[in-house]
């Protein structure tokens, strides 16, 4: 199997505009216990500020109040900015439609109050295809299915080189197991090493997850693995390729059977010429082989046959 039988490279994707990056932020925790104090005090200075401005003092009254007003508002826009990040997923910072970068760190987080965070998830996700219906290299038609293991790699291409990566890796898999499909026969039926999608199973899904992820590369996706979970002829020629693949195997087995027998009928005469059991002349090697290959070819119990008199009477 030769570098030559792989299919073509697919389309060279686009170079990708934007690449992840970490994002400003700090730990969440000391931000929010700085919230909680703020917050606590603002309320305490807003009932304080209701009972002096009802004991009759209103300068005094209305100036805690609107401090306690002020600094409520400071502490729920600070308090915007935490965010959690839970393990297996990232969160994708914009800031006036920009990108500014992506948090990756776990736990609870502080960041801009004023940033547009989406989550995306970098956990191992599994896409399985339908079962398709395609031509193979022969022109047979096939049913064929695969699962693909991929995980986001790169969150800031995931999000802004494609609408929808999701739907983006899925059609590109289809893509390349069709194109997979149709580069390569079902079986094998000649005697050339030729790669074909039933017997080399473990070639063709390589070449499939490296034309998946050729696909999906600026999508920011890696693939892991891919296998194929559905590999039939259709129904309508299902029958007609069971009964080749049955008179393959015949054939292939009756050769055996040959090669076996002439091996065991040569072994035979060596073993009689080295021990000088009888000796026999050509005519009487031709009848021997002839019966023994008939005896070992046949595929049903030989009947035999006392010879009372010689060959020649």
């Amino acid at each position: 199997m030769s570098v030559t039988d792989a299919p073509d490279v697919p389309v060279e994707m686009p170079r990708p505009r934007i690449r992840e990056r970490a994002a400003f932020g700090t730990s969440g925790l000391p931000v929010f216990g700085l919230v909680a104090v703020a917050a606590v005090v603002a309320i305490a200075l807003l009932v304080w500020g209701v009972a002096v401005l009802a004991g009759g003092s209103a300068p005094m009254g209305l100036w805690l109040m609107v401090v306690g007003v002020l600094l409520l508002a400071a502490a729920v826009l600070v308090g915007a900015g935490l965010t959690q990040v839970a393990p297996g997923e990232a969160r994708v910072l914009q800031f006036l439609g920009r990108y500014t970068g992506t948090i990756r760190t776990e736990g609870l987080r502080w960041v801009n109050p004023f940033t547009v965070r989406r989550k995306v998830s970098t956990r191992i996700r599994n896409h399985e295809t339908a079962v398709m219906k395609v031509n193979d290299a022969d022109g047979s038609p096939i049913e064929i299915a695969a699962v693909v293991v991929w995980r986001v790699e790169d969150t800031a291409q995931a999000v802004f080189e494609v609408d929808d990566f999701l739907e983006f890796v899925g059609i590109q898999t289809e893509t390349a197991v069709r194109h997979i499909a149709t580069s390569y026969p079902y079986d094998s039926h000649d005697d050339e090493q030729k790669l074909s999608l039933r017997d080399n199973a473990e070639e063709i899904t390589e070449r499939l997850s490296a034309e998946i992820g050729a696909r999906v590369e600026s999508a920011g996706v890696k693939i892991i693995e891919s296998r194929l979970t559905h590999l039939a002829y259709s129904p309508e020629i299902a029958g007609a390729m069971l009964q080749r693949q049955q008179a393959s195997a015949v054939v292939a087995a009756r050769k055996r059977i040959v090669e076996g027998a002439v091996g065991m009928v040569e072994l035979a005469l060596d073993h009689l010429a080295e021990q000088d059991i009888v000796e026999l002349d050509e005519e009487r090697k031709a009848a021997m082989v002839s019966n023994l290959l008939v005896v070992l070819c046949s595929d049903r119990a030989t009947q035999p046959v006392v010879n009372t008199g010689s060959l020649y009477h």
